[in-house]
């Protein structure tokens, strides 16, 4: 199977960021006892907003994820710290380079 990393970049409203990202802890560690998750964490970006990096062990895995209780809650607890949805989008590695560097 291969891998897919995902990025979702959170637009948080003015003056809310941080509570943005820590209204997005409880998500993450459900998240985190998903079948398939790998990577599943979040980055402050100097654009102002919040972006998650994902590494699933297969698209099953990830598509699986979508549907999700966890998911579900990460909606709520992060619902009126948004501007708009969240921009998601789905990637498969190209690897490159040595083993432990050149892919997520």
């Amino acid at each position: 199977m291969t891998a897919v990393v995902v990025t979702a970049v959170f637009f948080p409203k003015p003056g809310r960021k941080q509570e943005l990202a820590e209204a997005m802890r409880r998500g993450i560690e459900a998240v985190h006892t998903e079948e398939g998750c790998e990577l599943y964490s979040i980055h402050d970006a100097e654009d102002g907003t919040i972006t998650m990096i994902e590494k699933w062990s297969s698209a099953e895995a990830l598509d699986t994820h979508g549907d999700s209780d966890q998911v579900a809650i990460l909606r709520e607890d992060v619902a009126d710290l948004i501007e708009k949805p969240a921009l998601v989008t789905r990637m498969t590695p190209i690897p490159a380079g040595t083993e432990a560097q050149g892919r997520i």
